[in-house]
């Protein structure tokens, strides 16, 4: 059943007290008139403020009604109703978790904000936010905001099961936004399927371009305009790519921001494509992190010897549970996951306690057991969240193409990295780490079918700029920055030099924590950073 309020709604006590029944407290989403709304400073640019469409007001000489609103962006929806209205703006009903409320939105949004494109003309897709309260809140109206910008690209926010860690202590003061960035989650999801309606690799391509750190701040701001009271500005907090999003939003949409916190995400934001400068200083610390993994564990040395020589000798790898094939240099991978966060080395290493199956039967063949084969796939996740792999260089690219960035930079080091000779020379095999490489999309079976998308992108030089420098360099916002001094993700040496650009920064230097610090310590890092604005920790 869907609840929604008449085009023109009178304010007649029949009526008022029907819409108090099912809107407690309507004032938080009344309509608001252009005029309500606080005046956009000259540093919004056009491509956000063009894609805000303001609902509209107007007024009757009914004695029994002194206004008619005419309202457009909030309806109420059971959410177990499959079909989207056409709304700007749909809300569902509060709903519980220990310690919290929860209540679902969903807003239609432009899927090209520039709207010049022939191709995605007028076409609109879902992007979905929750809103997340500690329980008793909910009509706590002066309340005020902060929009979490998930780590990715491609991942979407957490879904709270309980109050804990940084939601917890973020609801302690803040009404929490989780929002789905763009072709994730419940935001017009971008899977395996979905992405596999398209006909051609060339329309798909023209379709994942939207879907990068500029739109998903349009979409945040789109949102913002209709959901935060008076359209003010909000908190914004962005962990690992969701700190590049910050980012973003610091360059073109500052009178958005009241703060913005970033825990181990501030970006290179130099022109063209910086991902070549990127994976040159990662592979320095994927190399650090290998030494310390093997001298943690220095008996895996042999057992991953032994495990790149069986699929070696295996004629084109081992088959994996899914459909796609183990294969040494795909065995590497595996430091994606194993060697960047806090618990990391040691999931790592209890997955090689379990590589091969026992021989129950005398005489029978060695083999990697499925336990092992299957808990590879379950860390890396292509099958279910596949734009991670197809947007993750573009993310460094602005007005150049990445080429492959990290597949030629490997290259460089390939005495290095190279799994089979070092197992045949007894060297310890190095594991890589955040990095996408082109035959990825041939070993893994959910990434076949967009090889040639994943190409395309790879040669794509027309990416928009993502960062404004100047804007940064007069930055008004109070930022502040956890920044991991082991971060195997983004690095250190970068984020610093980033850093200088952003007028008024603070910024927290600490190794006791990894790249996951957030999702370790998300209470104690929050507490810290929120410290360094409010005056609790003072400048030095």
């Amino acid at each position: 059943m869907i609840v929604t309020r008449p085009k023109y709604q009178s304010c007649s006590c029949i009526v008022t007290q029907i819409l108090s029944t099912l809107h407690p407290k309507p004032n938080f989403f009344r309509s608001r008139s252009p005029r309500d709304y606080k005046p956009q400073q000259q540093q919004q640019r056009d491509f956000i403020s063009s894609s805000i469409s303001y609902p509209t007001t107007t007024t009757n000489s009914n004695p029994l009604c002194s206004r008619w609103t005419k309202t457009r962006t909030f309806v109420v929806v059971d959410m177990e109703s499959p079909s989207l209205p056409p709304e700007e703006h749909i809300a569902g009903n509060w709903f519980s978790v220990p310690e919290l409320r929860l209540r679902d939105h969903y807003f239609t949004v432009p899927l090209d904000y520039n709207n010049n494109n022939t191709s995605t003309n007028n076409t609109k897709i879902s992007v979905f936010a929750r809103e997340v309260v500690a329980i008793g809140k909910e009509e706590q109206m002066m309340l005020p905001y902060l929009l979490y910008l998930q780590g990715g690209p491609g991942f979407e926010s957490p879904r709270p099961t309980e109050a804990s860690g940084w939601i917890k202590k973020a609801c302690e003061e803040y009404r929490v936004i989780l929002l789905d960035q763009r072709g994730t989650g419940l935001s017009t999801p971008l899977t395996v399927s979905s992405l596999s309606q398209f006909s051609s690799a060339e329309k798909l391509v023209d379709y994942l371009k939207h879907f990068r750190a500029d739109n998903i701040v349009n979409d945040a701001e789109f949102i913002r305009v209709r959901l935060v009271p008076e359209a003010g500005p909000w908190t914004i907090l962005g962990q690992s790519y969701g700190g590049f999003c910050a980012v973003t939003y610091l360059s073109f949409a500052p009178q958005g921001l009241k703060q913005a916190l970033l825990t181990g995400g501030i970006p290179s934001v130099k022109d063209g494509c910086t991902a070549d400068t990127v994976y040159k200083v990662c592979f320095e610390q994927i190399l650090l992190q290998n030494e310390k993994y093997y001298q943690r564990y220095p008996q895996d040395i042999e057992i991953v010897h032994e495990v790149v020589n069986y699929l070696e000798k295996s004629e084109g790898g081992v088959p994996l549970p899914s459909g796609g094939i183990l294969t040494p240099r795909g065995l590497q991978t595996i430091g994606l996951a194993g060697l960047g966060s806090s618990t990391g080395f040691e999931r790592l290493h209890y997955m090689f306690e379990r590589v091969w199956d026992p021989i129950l039967v005398p005489g029978a063949k060695k083999s990697i057991s499925y336990y092992f084969l299957k808990a590879f796939e379950n860390w890396l996740s292509y099958d279910t969240n596949p734009l991670y792999a197809l947007l993750h260089e573009s993310i460094y690219c602005q007005g150049a193409s990445s080429r492959w960035s990290a597949h030629r930079i490997r290259d460089g080091h390939e005495n290095r990295f190279d799994a089979i000779k070092a197992a045949k020379e007894g060297r310890p095999v190095l594991f890589t780490g955040e990095m996408i490489f082109p035959w990825m999309f041939d070993e893994i079976h959910a990434l076949r079918p967009f090889r040639d998308a994943a190409h395309l992108l790879a040669e794509k030089k027309d990416w928009p700029k993502l960062y404004d420098i100047p804007s940064l360099n007069r930055n008004t916002v109070p930022v502040a920055a956890a920044v991991y001094y082991e971060d195997m993700y983004v690095n250190f040496k970068l984020a610093t030099e980033t850093a200088s650009e952003i007028a008024g920064i603070r910024l927290w230097i600490t190794n006791e924590y990894m790249h996951s610090g957030l999702r370790d310590g998300g209470a104690h890092v929050l507490d810290h950073l929120f410290g360094m604005l409010n005056g609790k920790k003072p400048l030095f």
